[in-house]
């Protein structure tokens, strides 16, 4: 089961934000022994974000959603999932309900008495209009859920809702996926010496050891630090040691320059 993350929002392309979400994602999995697979990034495009839904609706993938769920008319996120379904869209009870909460704490805290009749407070409704079937996503800041169908998890753009209501989600729904495969890492620093030498050592090392995968992090250098590679394995615990061995075998045949470094696990 690969796991995604679709980050909406005309802002994040125009460089007015940056996206922060990805780099927290990635954290909140890792520290649950879990990883991220694929990443897009879309802008507020009603067309281009349901033929992104459908697509990742159709691969089965575990998929996070940030930004696009509000009731503004730059937020189209809600709708194109429902058309990505091909399901009506309809006002979700229970996050009906939380929307009328917020509206009369906000009032409250005015000395006022809301009144949920209003134009304005009928629009806020449209803010928990979800695909039918869709379940909530609590949202501790404000009340304002989110909402899940079919492995997809939807939640607001600002990291101060966004983040909490992932780590629900992971805490609820996943709990069972936690630290299943620990994944091993063991690399060497490789100095001056070029990618394509260490090529055929690297495409040998996957042919031998299926549970593992390859890598190089090529580093041009700088004043203080050697043009170098970090050159290593990944995966599973069984064959990280051994595959590990074998590319310092083969380091040595190439008479290449290297240190280690520290041994990780996640």
């Amino acid at each position: 089961m690969a796991i995604g993350l679709i980050i909406v929002g005309d802002e994040i392309l125009s460089g007015k934000r940056e996206d922060k979400h990805m780099s927290k994602v990635i954290a909140l999995l890792k520290a649950r022994g879990m990883q991220l697979d694929w990443v897009e990034y879309i802008g507020d495009n009603r067309e281009r974000i349901t033929s992104t839904l459908m697509r990742s609706f159709a691969s089965g993938d575990v998929v996070f959603s940030t930004g696009g769920i509000g009731a503004t008319p730059d937020d189209h996120t809600r709708q194109c999932a429902a058309a990505a379904l091909d399901l009506p869209i309809v006002l979700h009870p229970e996050a009906k309900l939380l929307i009328q909460e917020r509206i009369m704490d906000i009032a409250k805290e005015k000395g006022e008495v809301a009144d949920l009749t209003t134009p304005d407070h009928q629009h806020r409704l449209k803010m928990g209009e979800f695909p039918l079937g869709a379940d909530i996503i609590p949202n501790p800041f404000n009340k304002i859920a989110g909402f899940s169908i079919r492995n997809h998890f939807f939640v607001p753009g600002f990291p101060v809702m966004a983040w909490p209501m992932l780590e629900w989600v992971l805490d609820t729904h996943f709990s069972h996926l936690f630290h299943q495969h620990a994944q091993f890492e063991q690399s060497v620093l490789v100095y001056e010496i070029a990618e394509s030498i260490v090529t055929p050592l690297m495409e040998q090392l996957e042919a031998d050891f299926p549970l593992i995968k390859v890598f190089s992090l090529p580093s041009v250098g700088s004043a203080t630090e050697r043009r170098h590679i970090e050159l290593g394995v990944k995966g599973d615990e069984q064959q990280v040691p051994l595959a590990y061995v074998k590319m310092l075998e083969g380091l040595q045949q190439l008479k290449a320059e290297y240190i280690p470094t520290p041994v990780k696990t996640a």
